[in-house]
């Protein structure tokens, strides 16, 4: 019989892992800029080594997912970004060099970045791959040390990212370890020296105090409900591709995915109609069984759609159906999955309703209606900042306006989720949405110190500023002053 350990021993498992990598990160000291490159070689290969392998965990742990959509969605990201990483890190490794007041002018000024340590990395079930290894790769990047604490919800995934970190790092350098949810709040109360959460904004509030008790410096990737605003007049189908692109991604369950439409009244119904031919068109073999359509994570995240499609129904709601969930086996001979919830718009909703109270992280999408777009924009104003925006138009007097008189995370315009894509651009939320932003160079800074340095020289105005003093100081002081 195997022997289940005590959360006492798993705590002690846990501090002896952080504390071997503590013990190698000083005892090594920072990996240069070729051993760094070197490692990322490694992962991207066994990543890339390991792809089916991947796709078959994930189509395990949701149920059904496309071995394709894995492909776009999780490994093109994560290869892309360690490509990145690899190419720009000698540049971003380079001290920088400051400016020296001339007062001091035979001294010198510089910053270097400086790992901070042992980076602590919670990943999700949505995107459990790439939201675990591209952490990863920018800590290593950054000269860290690395322990991942992978989602419970997909242990079949879990298990192939232990397999491609131990296949590449010793375990003084990057862990990963599993367990339950109790496990992962053992995970975040551990002191390590950053500590990057992808999550649930109700989750990531208790990471954060958690990480408060260490003082440990955090980077929170949450969620929230981020709008679709499309202006007055613009073409209900360019809207209605890349709105359902957003949000039929990953079956819906993506935290950057459109969690609702503002549209003017007058072309409400055009986008409906559009919305029902671009999924006609691209879900041709329907949904359940579809080898282009992701199911979803478990059972009570199926039951909590459901009732939230329940819930507004009886609360006044029009219920749109852009498809059916067809048991037995899917229309292209594919064996249907236990958990597919075909598309489902909603029309009349009201923010009182569940589905306008919480992140809807699945396939149901609200369409709302506005008379002026200062109407659009105050309803986004009123609620928690998002962590992604969207905005359909050409009008760049209105996109302005929506742009200047809001405040969320990244922003797309006139497509959906493709901010994510852009290695250059920081991704973060604000507010209930995140705190702090990784990807490219700002996860480079966000795991570095900048450590400044100044060399004084042998003659600078300082030595004048040092008893015993006497008139010259007193005219040096009253020119510093001016």
């Amino acid at each position: 019989m195997a022997v289940i350990a005590s959360l006492e021993d798993r705590q002690a498992e846990l501090s002896r892992i952080l504390a071997r990598q503590h013990h190698a990160f000083l005892r090594d000291g920072p990996p240069g800029v070729r051993q760094r490159r070197e490692d990322l070689r490694r992962l991207k290969g066994e990543i890339l080594r390991r792809r089916q392998d991947i796709a078959r965990a994930l189509n395990a742990d949701f149920g059904q997912r496309s071995a394709r959509e894995t492909a776009i969605v999780e490994l093109v990201p994560l290869v892309r970004a360690i490509n990145y990483l690899s190419r720009h890190l000698p540049g971003w490794m380079k001290p920088e060099r400051r400016r020296v007041s001339p007062y001091f002018l035979f001294g010198r000024a510089w910053v270097v970045r400086q790992p901070v340590g042992v980076v602590g990395i919670v990943a999700p079930w949505n995107y459990p791959v790439s939201l675990a290894l591209v952490p990863l790769a920018t800590a290593i990047a950054a000269g860290n040390r690395a322990m991942i604490k992978p989602s419970e919800l997909t242990p079949a995934t879990s298990a192939v990212i232990r397999t491609i970190v131990e296949a590449v790092f010793p375990a003084d350098q990057a862990a990963v370890v599993t367990g339950d949810a109790d496990v992962g709040a053992l995970f975040a109360a551990l002191p390590f020296d950053h500590l990057l959460f992808t999550g649930s904004t109700a989750v990531g509030r208790k990471v954060a105090v958690a990480a408060g008790h260490n003082l440990t410096p955090v980077t929170l990737e949450l969620g929230g409900k981020s709008p679709a605003v499309i202006e007055p007049g613009f073409l209900p189908l360019r809207a209605a591709e890349q709105i359902v692109f957003g949000k039929l991604t990953n079956g819906g369950q993506t935290c950057i995915a459109p969690d609702y439409v503002l549209i003017h009244e007058d072309d409400r119904d055009a986008f409906v109609e559009a919305c029902g031919r671009v999924v006609a068109k691209r879900y041709p073999c329907g949904f359940s069984g579809s080898a282009d359509y992701t199911g979803v994570v478990n059972a009570h995240h199926y039951d909590r759609l459901a009732g939230l499609v329940r819930d507004a129904g009886e609360r006044g709601a029009r219920i749109v159906r852009l498809g059916r969930e067809e048991p037995g086996r899917g229309q292209c001979g594919r064996a249907a999955g236990a958990r597919v919830m075909a598309p489902v718009l909603l029309l009349d909703v009201t923010p009182q309703m569940a589905v306008m109270q919480e992140e809807i992280f699945g396939p149901v999408l609200p369409v709302l209606t506005y008379r002026t777009i200062d109407e659009a924009i105050a309803f986004i104003n009123d609620r928690p900042r998002p962590l992604a925006l969207y905005y359909f138009g050409t009008q760049s007097s209105l996109q302005d306006r929506v742009l200047e008189r809001t405040i969320s995370g990244d922003v797309t315009i006139n497509g959906t989720l493709l901010h994510y894509a852009q290695d250059d651009l920081p991704f973060g939320g604000v507010g209930a949405s995140g705190m702090g932003a990784y990807h490219g160079r700002e996860g480079f800074m966000a795991l570095t110190h900048p450590r400044g340095i100044y060399r004084q020289g042998r003659w600078n105005a300082a030595t004048l500023l040092r008893p015993p003093f006497g008139r010259l100081t007193d005219i040096l002081t009253g020119f510093l002053l001016r």
